[in-house]
This record gives C-alpha cells, sequence and structure tokens, in this order.
C-alpha cells in the first residue's frame, strides 16, 4: 500500500476545492446568462416587431433560451461543397443520418441531430448541426444561414479536404470572428500519401491557419474512407472496387469532448452572452431609430402648428407670442422624448442659444414676420371694405409668412434633436457648426412645399 504524504494530500484536497468552486462559478455564469436572455427577450417584445431583423432576433432569442434550459451544447460544421461534412457528422452519429452522395450541394437547409455517444452523455446533450456548402450557387441566403448558426453555436467545426483555398482562408477568418471555440477538420486523409498527408498538415499548420488556429485545434480524419476491396467476376477476372471502410474520427471525437468537458456550461454561458451581447446591440440601434422617427413626427407637428397660428392670427404681437410658445412646447417635448430633465427657464435659454446660432434664419424670420403681419393686419382690415377683393392677398401673405415660419421651427426643432441626441451637448463642434451641418442636409423647396400642402389641407379641408 503507496502511503500518500500531507503534502499531496493538501494538494489533492486543494485541487478539489478549486475544481468545486469552478463548478459553482460556471452555474453562476449560467443561471446569469438564462436571465440576461429572459430580460432581453421581454424588451425586445416590448419594443414590437416592426422590424425584420428584431423578429429574427426575437425568434433566436427563444430558440437561445431553449437551449439554455435544457443545457444542450450545439455543434455546427461549416465548409466548402464536397469536403465531406455531412459525411464527417455521419460518422460522428455512428448512423447516415445527415444526407450525403456525388453530386455537389446535397445539403440545402440547415439540419441537426442529438448526438447520443455514451461518454458525451456525462455532461451536457449535445447537437450537430449540418449547414450547406460555404461556396453554393445562391451563396449570399446560405451563407447568411451559416452566419445565423455560428452565432448560436458552442463550438465550430470547419472542414477542409487538402490545402487551404483562398475561399476557405477568408471564409475561416470570418467565422474566427465569431468568438467562438473552433477545430480545423482535415478530412479525407485516406486519400493522400503518408509522406503528402504530413506536408499538408504541416503547411496547413505552420503558413496558412497559424494566425487563426493552434496547432492543438486542427484534427485529421477519414470519415467515409475509401478502401480497395479485390473481387473476381464470373469469368475468374480480378478486379479492385473501391468501397467506404470504418470512420477514423476518434481523435475528433477525443477533442471535442476535450473542449466541453474543460469548458462545460461556462462555454454555453460565454456563447449566449457573446449572441445576446449582438441581439442587444441591434435592439439598441432600432430602439434610436423609433426615436428619431417619433422626434421627427413631433418636431413636424411643432412646424404645422407655428405655420398655422401665424397664418391665421391677424395681430402681430400674438404672432410672435405663439411661435415661441410652440417652439419652447417642441422643445421641451422632445427633452422627454430623449429623458433629459429640463426646466422651463432651460427650454427658454436653449431656444435662445438656437436663434442666435441660426442668426440670419432667425433674423430674417423675425424682420419678415414684422414686416408682413402688419401688411397682413392691414389687408385683414380692407377685406370686408374692399367687397373680399383683399381676401386674395391676404391669404398669399399669410401663407408666406406660415411657410417662412414652419420652415424656422422646423430647423429650430432639428437642430434640439441634435443636441438632447447628443446627451445635451453640442459635442466640439459648437451650436453654429451644427446649424449649418443640419441646413446643408434640409431641402428647403421641399419643406416648404410641404409645408403648403398641410396648410391648405387643414384650412381647407376636402
Amino acid at each position: 500500500m503507496i502511503e500518500r504524504s500531507p503534502a499531496h494530500s493538501l494538494l489533492t484536497e486543494l485541487q478539489g476545492t478549486i475544481d468545486d468552486l469552478e463548478d459553482y462559478q460556471s452555474a453562476l455564469s449560467y443561471e446569469a446568462a438564462k436571465t440576461a436572455l429572459e430580460k432581453l427577450l421581454w424588451e425586445c417584445k416590448a419594443t414590437g416587431t416592426g422590424k425584420a431583423s428584431l423578429r429574427r432576433a426575437i425568434a433566436d432569442l427563444e430558440a437561445m433560451l431553449d437551449k439554455l434550459h435544457h443545457g444542450v451544447v450545439q455543434i455546427a460544421v461549416f465548409g466548402m461543397v464536397g469536403r465531406g461534412k455531412s459525411s464527417l457528422l455521419n460518422a460522428l452519429l455512428g448512423e447516415p443520418y445527415f444526407a450525403t452522395g456525388p453530386i455537389h450541394g446535397v445539403t440545402q437547409e440547415e439540419a441537426s441531430a442529438l448526438w447520443q455517444i455514451s461518454e458525451a452523455q456525462r455532461g451536457n446533450p449535445i447537437r450537430l448541426i449540418d449547414t450547406p456548402g460555404l461556396d453554393e450557387v445562391n451563396g449570399a441566403a446560405r451563407e447568411q444561414l451559416a452566419r445565423q448558426v455560428a452565432a448560436q453555436a458552442d463550438l465550430i467545426l470547419f472542414v477542409i479536404a487538402g490545402d487551404l483555398t483562398r475561399l476557405e482562408y477568408q471564409a475561416l477568418s470570418e467565422l474566427r470572428q465569431a468568438g467562438k471555440p473552433m477545430i480545423l477538420v482535415f478530412n479525407k486523409v485516406d486519400q493522400y500519401p503518408e509522406a503528402d498527408r504530413a506536408a499538408i498538415y504541416a503547411k496547413i499548420r505552420d503558413e496558412r491557419v497559424k494566425e487563426l488556429l493552434s496547432p492543438e485545434e486542427i484534427v485529421m480524419v477519414a470519415a467515409a474512407p475509401l478502401v480497395p476491396q479485390v473481387q473476381r467476376d464470373s469469368q475468374g477476372r480480378v478486379q479492385v472496387k473501391m468501397t467506404v471502410g470504418p470512420p477514423q474520427v476518434e481523435s475528433l471525437k477525443r477533442k471535442i469532448l476535450e473542449v466541453l468537458g474543460r469548458e462545460g456550461k461556462a462555454l454555453i454561458a460565454l456563447n449566449s452572452m457573446l449572441f445576446a451581447n449582438r441581439v442587444s446591440e441591434e435592439l439598441a440601434r432600432y430602439k434610436l431609430e423609433l426615436r428619431d422617427q417619433e422626434a421627427n413626427q413631433l418636431i413636424w407637428k411643432g412646424a404645422v402648428a407655428k405655420a398655422l397660428a401665424i397664418a391665421l392670427n391677424p395681430v402681430t404681437v400674438l404672432d410672435m407670442v405663439s411661435s415661441a410658445v410652440i417652439d419652447l412646447t417642441t422643445i421641451q417635448l422632445l427633452s422627454r422624448l430623449y429623458d433629459i430633465e429640463l426646466t422651463e427657464a432651460g427650454a427658454k435659454e436653449l431656444l435662445q442659444t438656437i436663434a442666435l446660432a441660426m442668426g440670419s434664419i432667425s433674423l430674417g424670420e423675425f424682420a419678415v414676420n414684422l414686416g408682413l403681419s402688419s401688411l397682413k393686419g392691414l389687408l385683414g382690415l380692407a377685406t370686408p371694405m374692399s367687397g373680399g377683393i383683399a381676401l386674395g392677398p391676404y391669404l398669399s401673405v399669410a401663407m408666406t409668412q406660415a411657410g417662412i415660419a414652419g420652415f424656422s421651427s422646423y430647423t429650430m426643432g432639428q437642430v434640439a434633436k441634435t443636441y438632447f441626441a447628443n446627451g445635451a451637448g453640442w459635442g466640439t463642434a459648437g451650436p453654429k457648426t451644427v446649424v449649418q451641418q443640419i441646413l446643408s442636409q434640409l431641402d428647403q423647396r421641399h419643406i416648404l412645399n410641404r409645408l403648403k400642402l398641410e396648410i391648405q389641407e387643414q384650412l381647407y379641408p376636402r
């Protein structure tokens, strides 16, 4: 009987404690991932399904949560046409589940199967996913499918059947950016003499993928090795026929189980959080788009309201007062939309800052309004006395004044929106630069025509 020293026992006990701690941390990460995905899914559904990418994200999140609840590890296989992806998965499964054949492109869409092997069942269930060739006809759609599968996969197998082509290297590089564990599988090694096989492997390892993969991440297999069989025909003549022999994939099985045994639930949790981060970014972009659309609608309503108030109001002083009230209201509503606290005094100060930055536009609006309001007032008084003759000029002046006021209000709203979108700041540019940038992007004629039509529709509804 071998006696173990106290130091050895202490090391063994310490290692056991470390292993227990790692298992505990993995379990915590796993639960945290489920909670994060559930919260993100609720947020996506609450935001709505007005965008196709968001609808897809909701479906993917539901699939990811289902995967987490069942603790399923997903292994996806990628590669070009004819590299033996389906044959490789069949070899791992031990049965011909995935379709194979002599014609390229047999796999037309994603297919999957549970990997029922005794070693794997001690851990998490494993699902093997087959994908179409990355270089197939209609490759754009299939490449998109491949990216979606890669986003949810926990481990990626990239299958080659010889030295890497340029397309294979490019696809391998893109998949590597997904941040997932990866194994490069050199399949069909039985078709090369021993020396050639070793030379190709060395070239791949030392030159082709040196910057992408370590030597430990490259495995050589023969999923469906061709074995010569000597046969005699009815006349006694000897013939050599090639038949499919037993698969040689044990090294790949060991490598997969090694990765899964080392990473465990932490791998699923990490990949789930990477996926959730991408969905979260998509959701944030969509929310910004929605908020921007709502802000534009709010600004337009303010511009139309101001234009109508100016058009209908014959009193010069009331023109100026109503204009300021509508602009201040627009600014306060925009601040609430962007979740920025703003007092009435702060809104007035911001309006003054924007008015000064707009410079000639603000002064022009003031001068034109002052002049046109006076003219409009005179024409308004003259209308009854002229028997209605002055009504035409009055409406013309009112429409002109309304268009100018509406355009000014629209510009002010866009400047205010930019200010709030930047977190209540002008950045390094300053308000004058922001105004110039916005003015350069606005189509003044289009906006004025649109305002005119809107005012006419309000004043003279069909």
